[in-house]
């Protein structure tokens, strides 16, 4: 096995090596839901990264996953799926790894995808799995996402995971080979709002002009703990400088938050998807974590690279804590009265959040690097590859 690098090696012909990477449901049986501003980020930066060592990238996603990722930005071919049933899906997919030499996909609904697909394929192309968590479900739909789980997890050569808590799950669910791997976003070569005046205006428009931001990104359902930083909000109302929480993202808890908020008048809003979400980040005061998964582990690391302080709530085993260290106060997931406590001490004490700021360069300087996330991905490639010749 190669660790390097250097793409895999072209498998026949000379030509490059083509990975397929399917993104999110990309039909009603497989989910409705378009795939996260942060799962688009994600996969922008790997696969710019793959296209630059030489690997041809084609992506399968759904049509959503385009307005946040362009196709201009990407090295790769964008190919919107718009299946409207579960077998039309399914065969979009198997035209799609005609010719591809190993497909990849990411989240438990393209994983089920590719494995339908790749099973009606002539050449069985090795099936790389990126493991993400799920929110639970009650009743017979809970059965159902675990019999994907494990057919997902039995199919895959190898499924990579972002946190330990998932290699521990992909293995129970029957993973043959289930590995830690990093996640990452594209970083920009120039902040975005390195100027006072570009972070004085983002400040102004979304309503944060004499009072702290605070910032949070990701797709608003349970799993998340959204519900849980909204209620937090109360205890804010009495601070000298209530803060703004700034919520982006979509997802089906966000019309019961937004009654709950305006029932309530909480210093909290949900401006939906923002194209500008990174730079809301960098102009934020305090950055307010997910509840675990890959999510809060790629919001925490951008927090840190932007020197942003982090607070929120964390899963023991999710690699939250680690990652974070002295550059944040995390608090027990499900309680509002812990982090509203936490968030507020943290704003009444600007010298501790100074300290914080400080401690997020030095633990900016050891996080993986996208190249690191490529190299690995790249190794992985090459071994499967290596094994079919």
């Amino acid at each position: 096995m190669i660790r390097s690098a250097e793409p895999p090696p072209p498998p026949h012909g000379g030509a490059p090596v083509h990975v397929v990477h399917v993104l999110g449901g990309t039909s009603p049986g497989l989910g409705q839901e378009p795939p996260s501003a942060l799962a688009c980020l994600s996969l922008r930066a790997l696969t710019d990264g793959l296209v630059a060592h030489g690997v041809r990238v084609t992506v399968h996603a759904p049509p959503e996953a385009a307005s946040a990722c362009p196709d201009a930005s990407w090295g790769a071919a964008f190919r919107p799926a718009h299946a409207r049933t579960e077998p039309e899906a399914v065969m979009a997919l198997r035209s799609e790894l005609t010719g591809a030499d190993l497909v990849h996909a990411h989240g438990l609904r393209a994983a089920a995808l590719a494995s339908l697909a790749r099973d009606l394929t002539r050449r069985r192309v090795p099936l790389v799995v990126g493991w993400h968590d799920r929110e639970p479900v009650d009743g017979p739909r809970e059965g159902l996402l675990r019999t994907l789980e494990r057919r997902a997890a039995r199919a895959a050569a190898v499924v990579l995971c972002p946190t330990p808590r998932q290699v521990d799950r992909a293995r129970r669910r029957g993973a043959r080979d289930a590995r830690l791997s990093p996640v990452t976003l594209p970083v920009p070569a120039t902040p975005l709002c390195g100027a006072a005046e570009s972070r004085d205006k983002i400040r102004a428009e979304i309503g944060a002009v004499d009072r702290p931001l605070l910032f949070s990104l990701g797709r608003l359902d349970a799993r998340h703990g959204y519900g849980t930083v909204v209620a937090a909000s109360r205890a804010w109302r009495g601070l000298k400088r209530p803060p703004l929480a700034v919520v982006a993202g979509e997802g089906p808890e966000r019309a019961a938050l937004q009654r709950q908020i305006v029932a309530e008048n909480l210093p909290v809003t949900l401006p939906g998807r923002r194209d500008d979400a990174l730079d809301l980040l960098r102009a934020s005061d305090l950055v307010l974590l997910p509840e675990g998964g890959a999510s809060a582990m790629l919001l925490a690391q951008e927090a840190l690279r932007a020197g942003v302080p982090v607070a929120g709530a964390s899963r023991q085993g999710e690699g939250a804590r680690e990652l974070v260290g002295e550059a944040g106060a995390l608090s027990p997931p499900g309680d509002a009265t812990a982090l509203g406590g936490t968030v507020a001490e943290l704003l009444r004490d600007p010298a501790r959040l100074a300290r914080l700021r400080a401690a997020c360069a030095e633990r900016a300087a050891v996080l993986p690097t996208g190249e690191q996330r490529v190299t690995h991905v790249l190794a992985v490639y090459d071994e499967l590859l290596g094994l079919r010749r």
